[in-house]
C-alpha cells in the first residue's frame, strides 16, 4: 500500500491509502452496485484504521463535521463534490469504469476475421 502524508493536526502521521472496492450487489450487466451506505461504511472504517476522529477527517477534507457524519451514515443526497474531497483526504482510489459497448453489427471493424 502505498502511504500518503496527510495534514491532520499530527505532523508525523502517514495515511495509509485505502482502495474502493465493493461487488456486492450487481446488476443484471454483471456491474457492480455501490451504495451510498457501502461509500459510507469504507468511510467510516478507513477513518477509524486510520486513528482519525471525525473533526481531524472533516478539517482535512474542507467539510464540515455534520456532512461528515452523513456521508458516514450513508445519506444519499450528500454532495458528490464534498464525498470526493473526503475520499481524497483519506487516500482512497475511486474508479469508475463505464460499460463495454459492444459496437453494433456491421459496424467499421466488425468484419469477420479469416
Amino acid at each position: 500500500m502505498q502511504r500518503v502524508a496527510q495534514a491532520t493536526g499530527f505532523p508525523d502521521r502517514d495515511i495509509l491509502t485505502c482502495q474502493v472496492r465493493i461487488a456486492r450487489l450487481y446488476f443484471p450487466s454483471g456491474n457492480p452496485l455501490v451504495t451510498p451506505e457501502d461509500i459510507g461504511r469504507i468511510v467510516r472504517e478507513t477513518r477509524r484504521t486510520q486513528g482519525l476522529r471525525q473533526d481531524q477527517l472533516a478539517g482535512a477534507a474542507g467539510v464540515g463535521v455534520r456532512f461528515l457524519v452523513e456521508l458516514e451514515a450513508g445519506k444519499a443526497t450528500a454532495q458528490i463534490g464534498k464525498a470526493l474531497a473526503v475520499l481524497a483526504a483519506l487516500g482512497c482510489d475511486l474508479r469508475i469504469e463505464p460499460p463495454r459497448m459492444e459496437p453494433p453489427p456491421g459496424a467499421v471493424g466488425d468484419e469477420p476475421r479469416t
